[in-house]
C-alpha cells in the first residue's frame, strides 16, 4: 500500500517538473501576451469611457444594468431603487446623503471616489422618478447627484460592499402634508423699518412653528419648509415644493405695510386667498379663514379681515389650499414692537400650528 503511494508521488511530482521546465521556455512570450491582453483591456475600457461620455447619467446606468444583465443571466435584484458599489476601504457609514427638497436633490458625498468612479464602479437601479443623474469629482471625494421629478424621502441601506437607496412618497410615510413658507429671504428683505427687515421676522415666525411641529407627537404629519435659513427660493420653486410633494395644506408667511410706506395707526392681521379658486373649491376660502381665526385668538392682534385675491400670486398656483397670512403691520410702531419680539413670533407660530391642525381635525 505505502509502496504505491510512494509510486504515485513520484510520477507527479515528475509530470509537475516537466511542466515547470517546459513552461520557463515561454515565459517571455507568456509575458509578452501578458502585456497584449492587459493592452487589450485597458483600449476596451478607454474606448467604453469615451462611448459612455457621450451618455447622460441615466443613459449610463441603464447601460451598466444591461451588462449586469447579461453577466447574471438573470434580472437584476437588491434592495433599493439604487445601488452604488463602495471604493475599497469605504463603508456605509462613511457616505453622506444630503436632500434638497426644494430643489428636489439628493447629493451623495463618496469619500476617496476617483474622477473616473463612475465608470470603475458602475451605478445600477431604475431611473424612475429621476430626472438626471451625475458626478462631481473633488478632491479626496465625489459626488453623485440625482434630480427627483417629485418630493421623495429617502431610506438608506448598507451590506458592506454595497449602497443602497430607496425613495418613498410624503403620502407613503404621512397622513397628510403641509408646506410652510416664509416670504421673502436673501437679498428681497421685503418691507423694511427702522433697519428691520421682513424676511427676517417671517423666518423667525417659521422656526418657532418648526420647533412645535418637530416637538409634536403626532408623527402622521409631514411638514416641509421652503427655506429654515436666509435664503430666497423663486416663487417657482416655493410653488413647486407644495405641488410636488402633493401637500394637502399651504401657508406662507408675511407681514403687511400701508400702501405709502408711511408709519400709521393702522394694525392687525390679514389672509389673502385666491377668489376665483375659491369659487370652485369653498375649501380654499375657508383654509384662509381658519388661519385668521386661529392667529388672532392667540395674539390677540386685531382681525383685519380676509383679502380676496385675483390669483396672480402664489395662492392661485398651487393645487393644495393655499393661504397668504400676514401676521401684522410693520408700519405700526406698537405692532412692530411685538413682531421683533421672540414672545410674539412664538405666539403667531401658535396660532398657525393650530390652524393646520383644525384644518386636518376637520377634513382638509
Amino acid at each position: 500500500m505505502e509502496e504505491r503511494i510512494l509510486k504515485k508521488a513520484a510520477i507527479f511530482v515528475f509530470i509537475v517538473s516537466l511542466a515547470v521546465c517546459g513552461t520557463i521556455f515561454y515565459f517571455p512570450r507568456l509575458n509578452t501576451a501578458s502585456e497584449e491582453f492587459l493592452t487589450a483591456v485597458k483600449e476596451y475600457q478607454t474606448k467604453t469611457k469615451a462611448e459612455q461620455l457621450n451618455m447622460t447619467g441615466l443613459e449610463i446606468m441603464e447601460y451598466n444594468n444591461e451588462q449586469a444583465r447579461e453577466e447574471a443571466e438573470d434580472a437584476l435584484s437588491f434592495p433599493g431603487q439604487i445601488r452604488l458599489q463602495l471604493p475599497l476601504g469605504v463603508e456605509g457609514k462613511d457616505l453622506t446623503v444630503t436632500e434638497n427638497y426644494v430643489t428636489r436633490t439628493v447629493d451623495i458625498r463618496i469619500p476617496y471616489a476617483g474622477e473616473d468612479y463612475f465608470y470603475e464602479y458602475p451605478i445600477l437601479g431604475s431611473g424612475k422618478n429621476i430626472e438626471s443623474l451625475t458626478y462631481e469629482f473633488h478632491k479626496n471625494y465625489g459626488v453623485v447627484q440625482l434630480m427627483m421629478e417629485k418630493v421623495f424621502e429617502l431610506n438608506s441601506s448598507c451590506d458592506g460592499d454595497y449602497f443602497y437607496l430607496d425613495f418613498l412618497t410624503p403620502q407613503e410615510l404621512y397622513d397628510k402634508v403641509v408646506v410652510i413658507d416664509a416670504g421673502h429671504g436673501g437679498d428681497d428683505p421685503g418691507t423694511k423699518k427702522q433697519g428691520i427687515c421682513e424676511k427676517d421676522i417671517n423666518l423667525d415666525i417659521l422656526l418657532e412653528l418648526k420647533e412645535l411641529f418637530d416637538a409634536q407627537k403626532d408623527a402622521s404629519i409631514g411638514v416641509y419648509y421652503t427655506r429654515t435659513d436666509n435664503q430666497n427660493p423663486t416663487l417657482e420653486s416655493r410653488m413647486e415644493l407644495a405641488d410636488k410633494s402633493d401637500a394637502d395644506l399651504f401657508i406662507s408667511i408675511h407681514n403687511n405695510a400701508t400702501k405709502s410706506g408711511m408709519m400709521s395707526s393702522i394694525n392687525g392681521t390679514q389672509v389673502i386667498y385666491d377668489e376665483q379658486r375659491a369659487k370652485e373649491e369653498p375649501t380654499v376660502e375657508n383654509w384662509a379663514r381658519i388661519c385668521l381665526e386661529e392667529v388672532t385668538a392667540v395674539t390677540g392682534s386685531s382681525n383685519k379681515g380676509l383679502v380676496a385675491d385675483s390669483g396672480e400670486d402664489i395662492t392661485g398656483n398651487i393645487k393644495a389650499p393655499a393661504a397668504w397670512i400676514k401676521v401684522g403691520f410693520m408700519t405700526n410702531q406698537t405692532e412692530l414692537d411685538l413682531l421683533r419680539s421672540k414672545e410674539y413670533q412664538s405666539k403667531a407660530a401658535q396660532g398657525i400650528y393650530n390652524a393646520v391642525m383644525r384644518a386636518f381635525a376637520e377634513g382638509y
